[in-house]
């Protein structure tokens, strides 16, 4: 039978490696999968995801369980990815592992595979995609991590604003700003607009 997360935790707590391990696996892809969306850059979703468990790793003894563990996974991711900066890129990361270090390429390959025939990808080569894309980048970094995480990771406002340490409503204001720079770049594509609104 497998641990929960909270023995995951206590295990890794007192030093097992093996625990931490599959702490990560748990949420690695997920990690992954937001870094990603949000940077829209291969490297720059590869450096978050590195510094994000680097700080799960060194904070994990802190955790007090005073709120669930994938939330403070992806307060973290949501912390990292807002204050990454692509020009700082090039800053010498500190691995946990090598062997992470494959594991984050042979993740990475595996998604690309699996959205490789999808509609979403398809989808992605049309023009309104490609001003989504535009519209997305010129978003602030706390309008494009709402957007990403209610659009496309599927969050819920109160789930986000626990994410972001603030509150709901702050959530709505980025929101309502997010939508309205993409609805102005897809004027020409009303349909599409009204469908970000929803």
């Amino acid at each position: 039978m497998a641990l929960s997360d909270s023995e995951l935790i206590l295990e890794a707590q007192k030093g097992n490696s093996s625990a931490f391990e599959e702490l990560v696996y748990r949420y690695d892809r997920h990690v992954l999968s937001i870094a990603m969306k949000y940077s829209g850059n291969n490297d720059d979703a590869k450096d978050i995801y590195q510094e994000v468990f680097i700080r799960i790793y060194k904070a994990l003894n802190k955790f007090r369980f005073q709120s669930e563990f994938s939330t403070w996974v992806f307060r973290i991711t949501t912390n990292v990815c807002l204050t990454y900066k692509a020009r700082e890129k090039r800053r010498t990361m500190v691995s946990i592992s090598p062997k992470q270090d494959e594991e984050v390429q042979e993740t990475i390959i595996n998604l690309e595979a699996e959205e490789k025939d999808s509609p979403d990808k398809k989808a992605m080569d049309s023009e309104v995609s490609k001003n989504i894309e535009l519209a997305l980048k010129e978003l602030t970094p706390k309008q494009r991590m709402c957007f990403t995480l209610k659009h496309m990771e599927g969050y819920k406002l109160k789930e986000i604003a626990v994410m972001l340490e603030c509150q709901e409503g702050t959530v709505k204001k980025y929101l309502f700003d997010a939508i309205r720079k993409i609805r102005l770049r897809l004027k020409e594509y009303s349909v599409y607009g009204e469908n970000y609104g929803s």
